[in-house]
């Protein structure tokens, strides 16, 4: 089976480099406008040859689009007025609504699989690819009565061979979810990040005292905006949601030191505590 990469960073690069380690995939096209990274996928074997769009989207059995939201979500809809009905796009978005709806009239919708594997780190390009990336993570697959069955369990069968486990999800839904426990964890870093660089002027400072609880707190603050703000654009409403709620505990914290009220917050940190049983 043939498969293009569009976007062979990151994401796309350790999906491509498992797919290949198990033979789900026997010849890999790479489409990326970064020349610099077609030419480390090539120099990593990640893929085994740069070629057009055009090219990329006529000669795979399966488009894998693994670029920022926003322009996947720019994308698909002419990926798909060139497939034929053998082949099969999915993407790997962070946010699955936007993109649904860009295509739900599409007369090839169900040619397209909408896929997020949820990992990441804060590093970028091929260079950061590791075949071993998603194994035992969750693989979220939205509206699966939108796509072909075919298409579907192509897409099923990619994940089985990244060897993650499934979960099966409404786009609006995974977006609701996704804000709770990924999107806020990022605008809490960067935020975290600006704090201490604005009130400690002296970096050296900063890296002789950071404790490994500080830098795995502030880790995320170091992703792409390239990436992250198309996430926040796309999930607006409802990392604007979080995020009031999230300045809301902050508030509590706040109001419990001002007032001196140290049993109001240790009922903060007890209550807080609880996250224990779920995150074992």
């Amino acid at each position: 089976m043939k498969t293009s990469i569009i976007g062979t960073g990151l994401i796309g690069g350790s999906m491509a480099l498992k797919l290949r380690k198990k033979g789900f995939t026997d010849y890999i096209y790479g489409i990326d406008k970064n020349e610099e990274h077609l030419q480390q996928a090539l120099d990593r074997h990640i893929i085994d040859e740069a070629v057009s769009l055009e090219d990329g989207i006529r000669n795979a059995d399966l488009i894998i689009l693994a670029i920022p939201v926003d322009a996947a979500r720019k994308l698909l809809p002419s990926i798909l007025d060139q497939l034929q009905e053998h082949q099969t796009v999915m993407d790997s978005g962070s946010t699955k609504a936007g993109i649904t709806n860009a295509v739900k009239d599409h007369p090839n919708r169900k040619r397209y699989v909408s896929f997020h594997p949820m990992w990441g780190t804060e590093n970028s390009g091929p260079v950061s690819a590791t075949d071993e990336s998603f194994t035992g993570k969750a693989a979220v697959i939205c509206n699966r009565e939108e796509s072909a069955e075919d298409a579907f369990h192509l897409v099923e069968r990619a994940a089985q061979e990244l060897d993650m486990h499934l979960i099966y999800m409404d786009a609006e839904d995974h977006d609701i979810h996704t804000a709770y426990i990924s999107h806020i964890s990022h605008i809490t870093s960067y935020a975290l990040a600006n704090t201490v660089l604005e009130k400690e002027r002296e970096e050296d400072t900063i890296f002789q005292l950071a404790s490994s609880g500080f830098s795995s707190t502030v880790r995320l603050a170091k992703s792409h905006p390239e990436m992250w703000v198309p996430i926040f654009r796309q999930n607006r409403e409802n990392v604007l949601d979080v995020l009031n709620e999230h300045i809301t505990q902050l508030r509590k914290f706040k109001s419990a030191l001002e007032k001196e009220n140290y049993d109001f917050l240790e009922e903060l940190i007890v209550n807080a505590n609880k996250i224990r049983g779920i995150l074992k």
